[in-house]
């Protein structure tokens, strides 16, 4: 599989800090949830392009839907107050999901 651009690795941290801060969570929690040794946010992203690597694109949106759904069901760093904005996230994801589904389809030709 090919890897990710450095502009899609830009999105993808901008994405990441949009929803971890939407989320109530931090940097730490997507450590721990990915289990990977640091919570800097280049081996984060090394670890969700190894992802990508072996399992694509699908893989990689699944992965972090997987996650959001496994913060919704246990108590997290931001509380009840946050519900909303969980909604919110999830609903990211779910689009981001749909529109790597839709980039596959058209042979993943999009963004270059």
């Amino acid at each position: 599989m090919a890897s990710l651009s450095l502009e899609d690795l830009e999105d993808l941290q901008s994405f990441l800090k949009d929803w971890l801060r939407h989320s109530g969570r931090t940097q730490a929690d997507l450590r721990r949830a990915l289990r990977v040794s640091s919570i800097r946010m280049p081996v984060l992203l090394e670890e969700l392009q190894r992802i990508h690597g072996r399992e694509g694109l699908n893989g990689l949106a699944e992965r972090l839907c997987g996650i959001d759904l496994l913060w919704q069901e246990q108590p997290g760093s931001g509380g009840d107050d946050l519900l909303p904005d969980l909604d919110s996230s999830l609903g990211q994801l779910d689009l981001l999901l749909e529109e790597i589904r839709q980039e596959a389809a058209s042979g993943g030709q999009a963004g270059g």
